[in-house]
């Protein structure tokens, strides 16, 4: 019911919203004047032509002409169309990405679900429901944009992942790259995700094996002990002798460093050590991810850059800072869980557990973020030029107020960081967290442009492995988005404005 349930609740709140914007804005805006008219290309079968100022492959294209022609046949025995390609207009468009998002909410009922499966179903219906209403996700549920569909597909691999079908899973991550490049990013953390759990099952083998051995030898019964041995020794390559001594040595040496590792480093040794002795299991098991990604390698050394189109706009670039603002952007759009004093009280008592150890990583962070902020925080020539952006007014209003703003943000920037592993951490895998770090890093370091849409997957990724167990916290993060939402959707609808230029009518947009 309750995949049924989130649907519902989530087509019940696109419906009207989608025909107020095509009611108000039915023209293609923005980025969609590329995108409509390249995807009418399609519907027309002509599949030569590019538009060059287009960055991202034609995934979202394809998937609107599969949702077209379903709707097509119904279309055309009510006359709502007199041919196929006059159903391809833009309102029909950009509804693909509401049909997309109501798929992405019950993947994430799904994922709910599946990382935790003791929850309650209604709490896990109304998170799911909750998290279908984060602005950037929603905003553009009513536009024809690559986002949407770029989360779905993502989500959708990752989720096979975790029900181990990976070569749905992968096939899955080859359209999840043909809609956003970037994406192959998070095809790489999800194959690595893969092998970590890969680990841990074989992990938890290993800990009835362990129980067994303990078992057997605390009443003495060596025969056990002998059988228990064996079986993990086979695993380490190593002989078992004879006496009963060096048979319960091996046992404790052999199990006790990777079933009780509790530091990064050691889940890295027993990762790496299980990977190692089932490596032709895992190379199957991942063959088809690790074929998605050399073609993506092909692919940009055919192109000579990882976008299409628009290369001198979009060129890679060590932005570091912006690594900085997603932290922020999305601590703020979590804030029950960071910005309380039970949260900045168990930060603290982190910190000074080992003062020592504290002191050196807050040194680190302070110096990295110092850095990060003098040298590698860029101002895009998009950025200061477009006030249709709320990026746009952040930079100007808070970020560049001052020359010193920048750096008085530097605490903030750190907190967030350190609030967002630590609640991670609390949950996951060491090894899992590093691994996302390094994927957000990879994936929003190397864009020079300030757009809070890149945050989205990222953002779904940490708050759906963040255990928020306080229900008053999912009822604020409701209210906070219903309000934003309708504050930007308020400005995009009936807050219109000109250039001096001309260039017709603008819009406030994220």
């Amino acid at each position: 019911m309750g995949r049924t349930t989130v649907a519902s609740v989530v087509t019940v709140c696109l419906i009207p919203v989608h025909l107020i914007v095509n009611r108000f804005v039915p023209d293609p805006y923005m980025d969609e004047i590329f995108h409509v008219p390249q995807a009418q290309h399609y519907c027309w079968g002509n599949f030569t032509s590019w538009d060059p100022m287009i960055t991202t492959p034609p995934g979202l294209y394809f998937l609107s002409l599969a949702y077209i022609a379903s709707l097509f046949p119904g279309l055309f025995c009510m006359r709502a169309v007199p041919s196929f390609s006059d159903s391809c207009s833009t309102s029909i468009l950009r509804l693909t990405n509401g049909v997309l998002a109501v798929v992405c909410s019950i993947l994430v009922y799904e994922i709910i679900t599946h990382l935790r499966p003791s929850l309650d179903d209604k709490i896990a219906t109304f998170r799911a429901v909750v998290l279908s209403l984060y602005p950037l996700h929603w905003f553009f549920s009513f536009l024809y944009y690559t986002d949407v569909a770029s989360l779905t597909a993502v989500l959708a691999m990752y989720l096979l992942v975790l029900k181990k079908k990976y070569i749905f899973s992968s096939l899955l991550g080859a359209v999840s790259v043909l809609v956003r490049q970037t994406n192959i990013i998070w095809l790489l953390f999800v194959a690595c995700t893969g092998v970590i759990e890969f680990a841990q099952s074989h992990l938890k083998d290993r800990e009835e094996e362990i129980d067994k051995v303990k078992t057997a030898m605390q009443n003495d019964d060596f025969s056990d002990v002998h059988k228990g041995v064996s079986v993990i020794s086979k695993l380490r390559k190593r002989r078992v002798n004879n006496g009963v001594r060096n048979q319960k040595k091996l046992a404790v040496e052999t199990l006790n460093p990777m079933v009780h590792s509790s530091g990064l480093l050691d889940e890295i040794y027993s990762i790496v050590l299980i990977s190692w002795n089932h490596l032709l299991e895992i190379l199957v098991l991942l063959s088809p991810f690790l074929m998605v990604f050399a073609a993506f390698i092909a692919f940009v050394c055919w192109n000579g850059s990882i976008v299409l189109g628009a290369k001198d706009a979009h060129a890679v670039s060590p932005h570091f800072a912006q690594f900085l603002y997603y932290g922020v952007v999305s601590s703020l759009f979590t804030f029950p869980v960071h910005f309380s004093f039970g949260q900045a009280a168990t930060l603290s008592h982190q910190l000074l557990k080992n003062r020592l150890l504290g002191f050196f990583q807050g040194f680190m962070a302070l110096a990295l973020t110092f850095l990060s902020v003098k040298i590698f925080s860029i101002a895009h020539p998009y950025l200061l030029a477009d006030n249709r952006h709320y990026p746009f007014y952040l930079w100007r209003k808070v970020i560049n107020r001052h020359w010193s703003t920048k750096y008085i943000m530097i605490p903030f920037y750190i907190y967030s960081w350190f609030s967002i592993v630590c609640n991670l951490a609390k949950n996951q895998k060491k090894l899992w967290v590093l691994v996302y770090v390094l994927a957000c890093a990879a994936t929003l370091i190397p864009t020079p442009l300030i757009e809070f849409r890149y945050y989205t997957i990222p953002f779904f990724f940490m708050v759906l492995h963040t255990d928020i167990v306080d229900n008053m916290s999912w009822l604020l993060l409701g209210f906070l988005y219903l309000c934003i939402n309708f504050f930007t959707m308020y400005m995009f609808l009936f807050r219109p404005f000109s250039w001096a230029h001309g260039a017709g009518t603008q819009r406030f947009i994220w």
